[in-house]
């Protein structure tokens, strides 16, 4: 059984940092894919970034380019954003995601990633 548990959200200042982890269980996630995507009010879910199985691969979306940073850590199946310079726009939920099998990272859309955590809140206040 795969879990995928998300912390580390919270409220925010705008321009402070927050680091969002996704502790993985169920399998060794060593050898997939993993990424974020968020969810903000009355919105659909929107990519975020991702890292490949090795992580020597990371794609980001456009408005957070510069100032997040996605990075993960095979041996405790753990995958983080680290997320600086944030905006009030930026407030969403987050969710970690993970795509079977080897994986490049670059899956832009929802529906191609296989499990997904419950999420965790991020407020950003102006």
């Amino acid at each position: 059984h795969v879990q995928l548990v998300e912390s580390g959200g919270g409220l925010v200042q705008a321009g402070g940092s927050v680091r969002l982890s996704c502790a993985a269980s169920g399998r060794t996630f060593s050898t997939y894919a993993m990424g974020w995507f968020l969810q903000a009010p009355v919105k659909e879910r929107e990519f975020v970034a991702a890292i490949s199985w090795s992580g020597a691969n990371a794609y980001y979306t456009d408005s957070v380019k510069g100032r997040f940073t996605i990075s993960r850590d095979n041996a405790k199946n753990t995958l983080y954003l680290q997320m600086n310079s944030l905006k009030p726009e930026d407030t969403a939920v987050y969710y970690c995601v993970i795509k079977n099998g080897y994986g490049s990272g670059w899956y832009p859309f929802a529906e191609q990633w296989d499990y997904w955590g419950q999420g965790t809140q991020v407020t950003v206040s102006s």
